[in-house]
């Protein structure tokens, strides 16, 4: 069972832009087709259209998107009455005038006003032109009848492919500061070079081409730049970064989300989205050990920095990371007192009414003085439905892995007569003996400090009495108890 941490931050885009970037855009658009129609100007952010502006177009088909305020810089489109778009490269300057022929958006757009947009509209041109010019010749190629014909249109194909290629090199180096040179040179990927080998062939590194990518993964892709930011792919390439390339070991994410932080700290927005994106992704992360990293940003960043966060959320917040530091992987795990029922009274009570009701029973003990390689420690009730399913699991393994040094210790949390009677049913009905069978009927202290919000919450422990893993199942359990075991030997 995966634990679920701190409510999920909405991103808020209600962002007041600074007042020294107040002005207006003005971008004229003449589209006869849809003369009396509605267009609409938004952005991409994240997988949504974010909607700025809106125009009507008179009897004419003329219109004009306008403001008091400067547009947000990005790739923008304009949404058509028949929903259809076309795309626009909003930056510095936003007082321009669009004239968009339907019958072909790509070719027949024509800006004015706008070197960037002139350029853009050039280089789909182009690009559009050069692919229709490869798919005929690939229908050549499908077609063809003789190993010479395949090759001459083989060669014709790689013609296009390196005049594109020289095309957009030229385009982005040429334009290495604008948006356009950025935007285009973060649709290049990385060319991973082949792994080294020795003079028999044999590769000499398998992860060479993986730490290669991770290590030039950004290199065409300026993070720090909030334009991107405002385009369909920017989230895409931060989260597959994070799902596939990153090391979930916490010492190697705390590196990442410090790179990452700093990088976007060139502007407010930008800022804020990072830090809200990492932080959600790490509140519910699927490894077990990202709450450590959860907690880092918590400190380290939201708790001091996001000051568009009301009040209590903060204070919520605090707390939250107050009362979870101690439960972290790597920590001591924090002493509790409870009361152990030997084997031998579940057994009698089972057929004894006054035993079973009896609740003053059993021993005290401090789970820091148990002598074990590993602690199971096992918080459940007789009446939860999955712990009726993993309680037989959990004796199962126990029995599996005792020569490994392994106790566990089952803290039944019912209380009361009514919690007694129930325990001594499952435990005699199920057989669960030969383990530390514990509750706690006097002081419940323990829920708070094991932050139990429910049944069914398995901790393992090592032999230094620091937490190994958490939330786990038994399954998971002993594959972690085999691999620490391994390590010691």
């Amino acid at each position: 069972m995966r634990r679920i941490i701190i409510g999920f931050i909405v991103f808020s885009l209600a962002l007041s832009l600074p007042a020294d970037l107040l002005a207006q855009h003005k971008i004229r658009i003449s589209m006869p087709d849809f003369a009396g129609g509605k267009l609409i100007l938004g952005h991409y952010f994240r997988e949504s259209l974010i909607i700025q502006d809106s125009a009507f177009l008179n009897m004419k088909g003329q219109g004009e998107f306008s403001g008091e305020k400067t547009l947000p810089p990005g790739l923008y489109l304009v949404y058509l009455p028949n929903r259809s778009r076309f795309d626009l490269l909003i930056d510095k300057n936003q007082n321009f005038s669009v004239v968009a022929d339907t019958s072909d958006l790509t070719r027949k757009t024509i800006v004015t006003g706008d070197p960037q947009n002139i350029l853009f509209y050039k280089y789909q041109s182009y690009i559009a032109d050069q692919r229709d010019k490869a798919n005929e010749l690939q229908k050549q190629l499908n077609s063809s009848s003789t190993k010479k014909d395949s090759a001459d249109v083989r060669e014709k194909i790689q013609k296009i492919n390196n005049e594109v290629f020289d095309y957009v090199s030229n385009l982005t180096q040429t334009n290495s500061e604008s948006f356009l040179g950025k935007f285009l040179i973060a649709l290049k990927d990385v060319e991973v070079p082949d792994p080294p080998r020795d003079s028999n062939g044999t590769i000499t590194d398998s992860t060479f081409q993986l730490r290669y990518f991770k290590s030039h993964y950004f290199d065409y892709f300026d993070l720090s730049d909030v334009r991107l930011l405002r385009s369909p792919f920017y989230e895409k390439k931060l989260m597959y970064y994070l799902d596939n390339l990153v090391v979930p070991v916490p010492d190697s994410v705390y590196r990442e989300v410090d790179h990452f932080i700093e990088l976007s700290r060139t502007d407010t927005f930008l800022f804020k989205y990072m830090l809200t994106t990492l932080f959600n992704y790490y509140a519910n992360s699927k490894y077990l050990t990202m709450d450590a990293v959860y907690v880092y940003i918590a400190e380290k960043y939201y708790i001091p920095e996001a000051g568009w966060s009301d009040k209590k959320f903060i204070d919520d917040l605090k707390a939250r990371v107050t009362k979870i530091k101690p439960l972290l992987v790597g920590k001591p795990a924090p002493d509790i007192q409870l009361v152990s029922i030997s084997d031998d009274h579940f057994m009698v009570a089972a057929n004894d009414t006054s035993l079973k009701k009896n609740p003053y029973v059993g021993e005290f003990f401090n789970l820091r003085n148990i002598p074990a390689n590993y602690i199971l420690l096992y918080f459940w009730e007789a009446d939860c439905g999955h712990c009726k399913k993993s309680l037989p699991e959990l004796h199962s393994l126990h029995e599996r892995l005792k020569s490994l040094g392994v106790e566990v210790v089952a803290v039944h949390m019912l209380s009361g007569i009514p919690g007694k009677e129930k325990w001594v049913d499952f435990i005699s009905s199920h057989n669960t003996y030969g383990w530390i069978n514990a509750w706690n009927p006097y002081d419940f202290s323990y829920r708070e400090i094991y932050d139990i919000k429910s049944s069914n919450i398995l901790y393992l422990i090592g032999k230094d009495k620091k937490i190994l893993a958490k939330h786990i199942s038994p399954e998971q359990a002993e594959m972690i108890i085999k691999e620490d075991s391994k390590k010691i030997k």
